[in-house]
């Protein structure tokens, strides 16, 4: 029998209610099959049989002056992983080509360091408006930190929505970079979304974070008002100071989607980075706990499974790839 508060929360997020902080919090001891079942409720409500697919290309790969602890593209650290500047822009766009073969709906453009320069925001701007004119998959860019100059000029290049993860709370961040703030972080999002676009932003757990770290992470996404909230499960990278981490259980990670969504019933809640390592044979969970949206393909520096097994997982549930 399901108890009173899950009820009432629950009712509250199928009515597209914000949930309060307190219920929010409460969810982290909320018995998971009740948690479970409100989640796939509220997501077959507002994100109906609709699985949003997207894939990016690691379009400028690592020596990163930032020293995000989980990274395997800082400098900081000694990784095995694979550097190199900017790419042509017949690179995006095979690769763009690709993620349209793939049944991918979007395509992100992702590169390492703090910002771009101003001759390589110009390459990808022209490769956003080639993009745009050639390909029916939607172009999204994860480049750093934004100026009000950089944004209107992605804008006007045809971007529709721009990328930039919190990673965790405010209060944990120091934890895991100390290179630039949180506030900084915030001030990109802000400059996103004051330039029109779609804002996609979430985080990554596994770090030592703790679960009032997770649940204020989702509720100053909340309040900032993104579209799309990525949540990826950290992969440790041998080098890095979290190399040694213990990986997240199912559950666990189960538990984080289904608390995302009831704190974002009508927002695209994305299943990205160590799914695989993580889910393991749990993977095709993440619908029945809320998640509307999916990266397929690869990742940074990290392989994903093959593109065509997560198509088949989402045709055995009789979901729909939104195309």
């Amino acid at each position: 029998m399901l108890n009173e508060k899950m009820i009432n929360i629950g009712q509250a997020a199928l009515s597209g209610k914000n949930i309060t902080d307190k219920e929010a919090i409460s969810l982290v001891k909320a018995p998971l099959y009740e948690l479970l079942f409100w989640a796939n409720t509220v997501r077959g409500k507002f994100r109906k049989d609709k699985i949003d697919a997207c894939t990016i290309i690691n379009a400028k790969s690592g020596r990163c002056p930032e020293d995000c602890k989980f990274c395997a593209q800082s400098s900081h650290y000694s990784t095995v992983v694979q550097s190199y500047p900017l790419v042509e822009e017949e690179r995006i766009l095979e690769t763009a080509h690709y993620a349209s073969k793939i049944k991918a709906k979007r395509f992100g453009i992702v590169t390492s360091g703090r910002r771009l320069l101003d001759e390589e925001l110009t390459k990808v701007c022209r490769a956003i408006k080639r993009l745009t004119r050639v390909s029916d998959v939607i172009p999204c860019a994860s480049l750093g930190k934004l100026t009000i100059d950089y944004a209107d000029r992605l804008k006007e290049a045809g971007l529709g929505r721009y990328h930039h993860n919190l990673e965790t709370s405010e209060k944990f961040f120091p934890n895991i970079c100390t290179t630039h703030s949180y506030a900084e972080r915030i001030s990109t999002i802000k400059i996103a979304l004051d330039a029109g676009f779609e804002v996609c932003s979430g985080g990554i757990f596994g770090l030592g974070e703790t679960w009032d770290d997770r649940v204020q992470l989702a509720l100053t996404l909340r309040e900032l008002g993104v579209t799309s909230i990525p949540l990826n499960f950290l992969n440790p990278i041998a080098g890095t100071p979290f190399g040694e981490n213990k990986l997240l259980s199912p559950l666990e990670a189960l538990r984080i989607i289904a608390i995302f969504r009831l704190i974002h019933p009508k927002q695209e809640i994305r299943i990205a980075g160590g799914q695989e390592i993580v889910l393991r044979d749990l993977q095709s969970w993440i619908y029945y706990a809320g998640a509307s949206g999916i990266m397929i393909g690869n990742y940074l520096t990290t392989e994903g499974r093959p593109p065509e097994e997560n198509l088949q997982i989402i045709k055995d549930l009789e979901l729909t790839v939104d195309e």
